[in-house]
């Protein structure tokens, strides 16, 4: 019987290639994000799948998404959030004070990463299949090394915490929470742009496998960790990143 699968942020990047992995195995995605034609036209790429656009660091619209999930779905089986990315993208006001500006970064950066995975588990946290379900989180090796901007780094670094506290509520009810840690990952809009090459060099050299990471790397190992094979792996951070966060 096919599984109810909620991945945030399932519109590009990671999201999309967790949905394209759980679509391939029959189950029923369905597409969370701010942006409804990216939403829409991910969709109509997999077969059955749904989607809700809301801005999930908003209560108003997560509560709103929640609501449609319950009622179109029921129980969620799994939970990807996969929504967040660097928010040094995001619009700034024009001649911020600098301590302003850091208050901008810090702020805009825990909404789009943590806030957003909060809000959205706790107004699903009823409806996670009972036993079953899967909680994950997409972090990053930032949170480990304090590599990229710093309040991004801290904002991912604060899903462990909150991850490890939610298994330890969860787990009586035979559901895993677990975080997908990725490192350098191409094919993504996390950089905005051209990645430099020097750059991109060096991190490929940081890394035992000698190579980048894909978005369908991360979303393999999500696959596995939503799969009974997974069932007794909870409250960890599973990284992907080609041993980069040993360094060399």
């Amino acid at each position: 019987m096919a599984r109810t699968v909620v991945i945030s942020g399932g519109g590009t990047g990671i999201g999309f290639a967790a949905a394209e992995a759980f679509a391939a195995d029959g189950e029923q995605v369905v597409l969370l994000g701010r942006r409804g034609t990216v939403l829409a036209r991910a969709a109509g790429r997999l077969p059955g799948a749904g989607h809700c656009a809301a801005d999930l660091s908003e209560p108003g619209d997560v509560r709103r998404a929640a609501e449609f999930i319950e009622r179109e779905y029921g129980a969620v089986d799994v939970l990807v959030h996969s929504a967040g990315g660097n928010g040094t993208l995001e619009e700034r006001p024009a001649h911020l004070d600098p301590l302003d500006a850091v208050a901008h970064d810090w702020a805009v950066n825990f909404k789009l990463n943590t806030l957003t995975a909060a809000l959205l588990t706790e107004a699903l946290q009823d409806h996670l299949a009972t036993p079953g379900g899967r909680v994950l989180f997409v972090g990053s090796i930032a949170a480990y090394r304090g590599s990229g901007p710093a309040p991004y780094a801290a904002a991912k670094a604060a899903l462990h915490p909150y991850a490890f506290q939610l298994a330890r509520r969860l787990g009586p009810r035979g559901i895993t929470v677990n975080v997908v840690a990725p490192g350098y990952i191409e094919e993504t809009d996390f950089f905005g742009g051209p990645f430099p090459e020097e750059r991109r060099a060096e991190l490929i050299a940081e890394t035992c496998t000698g190579r980048v990471g894909h978005p369908g790397d991360v979303a393999q190992t999500l696959r596995w960790l939503a799969s009974p094979a997974a069932a007794h792996i909870t409250a960890q951070v599973i990284q992907v990143n080609g041993g980069a966060e040993r360094g060399h």
